[in-house]
């Protein structure tokens, strides 16, 4: 399958070039439906993401731009990639996002929406929450702690599963978005703050 056959020479390469060591994979659910939410540090965030969180495919939202380029848009296709608008709300790739928790699916978000410059946590969007919360999904929260730099350690921190329907029973929509956005990134700070 060319979705394993890439993910393990991306798993290859990271890991020679960035030495990079994941915790806490058994927290990503071995079925049903799940966010990963990540922050956002550099363009390889995705294939760090998708290569070394191995025990399910990661179908990830990416900027449409992206899809425009000859090649790179094919490949990042047959890796579950699916084109999203930056700037406002994109409601076709929201729904699509929906429908694949809904079927089971494991979705990739990065909340901030772009890379930090600074490496510094940035301000959150709350779609990623929305859209957990309709797909009835669990959000995990991953903390990416680099630079990447070569030959210098990578970490990948995975946290536990955030049950979003319970979170969110008894709350507005909007309301409950916002708690979970605000607990997802408190989660990951702590673990940038405890693995740093």
């Amino acid at each position: 399958m060319f979705y394993t056959k890439i993910r393990s020479i991306a798993q290859h390469l990271l890991r020679m070039l960035f030495r990079v060591k994941v915790i806490g994979k058994e927290h990503v659910p071995s079925q049903g439906p799940a966010v990963i939410c990540a922050n956002h540090i550099s363009n390889l965030d995705p294939p760090v993401v998708g290569g070394f969180i191995d025990t399910r495919e990661i179908h990830f939202m990416a900027k449409e731009e992206l899809f425009r380029i000859p090649i790179i848009g094919k490949i990042i296709t047959k890796l579950n990639a699916f084109p999203v608008k930056r700037g406002g709300g994109d409601s076709g790739a929201v729904k699509h996002a929906i429908r694949l928790l809904r079927n089971g699916h494991v979705l990739g978000i990065f909340p901030e929406g772009t890379r930090s410059k600074s490496g510094e946590l940035g301000k959150a969007h709350v779609g990623a929450a929305l859209i957990a919360i309709k797909g009835k999904a669990p959000m995990i929260p991953v903390a990416i702690i680099g630079p990447y730099r070569l030959f210098r350690q990578t970490k990948v921190i995975i946290g536990e599963p955030i049950d979003t329907v319970t979170f969110s029973e008894g709350k507005a929509g909007t309301d409950a978005a916002n708690e979970l956005t605000e607990l997802v990134m408190l989660r990951i700070k702590q673990m940038i703050d405890h693995h740093r």
